[in-house]
């Protein structure tokens, strides 16, 4: 009896020991299996964040940017973060600064980034150094950070996706020269075409010397135009004081007889003079460069004595999309293009309506 008890205590122990036994593999398993989706998921998370510095939040274009650059991110399953300073001025860059900071400080797999100045070598080398891949869009990084990089080998930059001024101002000479030809070819003087940069930046200087080329090419090229005109250019450093009323009197009284303005700061403030000065400006012929309401509101006035033709947009809603789209196949470990060109897009009152609904002219 004691052995058959023995045996049957023995028996008893070794059930329970596969049973514990059991239980610990089973939970031994189910914990490393949880654990790794966990980790994973959390991995996943963090890791499927890109992060857009732009170069403002408020303004309507910045709003477009983010728009494109959302849709992007739900297309490829990333979360999108979007900041930028209050202004683009030098003042507010310690804020962007802080903001990249934080994104890198946060590990996120990707960022998306145009600075408002200078200084941001250091954080891009903790990019590199994080294998965190950054796409330059709109106006990008400045060149004297971009050679400090290059100078360490430590550049992170895959990408770079913006309008190219050139190219888009080109497509507004080619469209406005259309809408001209026939006044040149009739005018008795030198018909004169008014050009006013909005700044002495790159940005400025492409956008003229892409319309004067442009213009130049195709006037020269037909003989109803060849030799009947003049174009006159006023730059100004930037907005303040009225600066590009100054250099639309300046153009006047060189007697232009059209205008090409070449951002949406100017078109602004030569929107106000024509109001504020009834029968100045008559008969002047304008166009434009990227959106907004004064702008909108001008292009549809059909009872405007001083008509702005057409302008062209930057599409600000692809810039967005494509610069978080390169993100994600750097991430991804897929092809990058270094360089996307973003054509800009002639509108006018013939489809204004149609592209303020695909989100390229923008209101506000």
């Amino acid at each position: 009896m004691k052995i058959k008890k023995l045996i049957s205590l023995v028996c008893v122990l070794v059930m329970l020991l596969s049973v514990f036994s059991g239980c610990g593999e089973d939970n031994g398993d189910a914990t490393n299996t949880t654990g790794g989706n966990t980790g994973e998921t959390n991995n996943v998370t963090a890791n499927k964040t890109i992060a857009v510095v732009a170069k403002g939040e408020s303004h309507a274009f910045w709003q477009a940017v983010k728009k494109g650059a959302e849709d992007a991110g739900k297309k490829y399953g990333y979360n999108i973060t979007f900041r930028g300073p209050a202004s683009e001025s030098s003042s507010d860059l310690p804020s962007q600064k802080e903001m990249v900071q934080t994104a890198l400080s946060n590990d996120v797999s990707g960022l998306v980034i145009a600075t408002i100045g200078e200084g941001f070598a250091d954080m891009l080398t903790q990019a590199y150094d994080k294998k965190i891949p950054v796409v330059q869009f709109d106006s990008g990084i400045w060149e004297a950070d971009l050679k400090t990089l290059d100078s360490q080998n430590k550049n992170p930059i895959v990408s770079s996706v913006s309008t190219s001024n050139k190219k888009a101002a080109a497509l507004n000479a080619e469209n406005f020269f259309k809408a001209i030809k026939e006044d040149i070819s009739k005018s008795k003087d030198s018909y004169v075409i008014g050009v006013i940069q909005h700044d002495e930046t790159q940005t400025g200087i492409d956008r003229a010397t892409g319309f004067i080329e442009k213009f130049t090419e195709l006037a020269d090229a037909d003989e109803a135009t060849k030799g009947k005109y003049k174009i006159e250019k006023e730059v100004k450093p930037g907005d303040a004081n009225n600066a590009y009323i100054d250099a639309l009197n300046a153009l006047v009284e060189k007697k232009a007889k059209a205008v090409f303005m070449s951002n949406e700061g100017v078109v602004k403030q030569v929107s106000d003079a024509i109001a504020s000065n009834a029968g100045k400006y008559d008969g002047v012929l304008f166009c434009g460069f990227d959106a907004g309401t004064k702008q909108i509101q001008w292009m549809k006035n059909a009872d405007a004595k001083s008509k702005l033709i057409g302008s062209v947009a930057q599409d600000s809603y692809s810039i967005g999309y494509n610069a978080v789209e390169q993100c994600v196949f750097a991430i991804e470990g897929k092809d990058v293009k270094t360089t996307v060109d973003i054509e800009g897009q002639w509108y006018d009152g013939s489809n204004i309506d149609k592209m303020i609904q695909e989100n390229i002219v923008y209101e506000g």
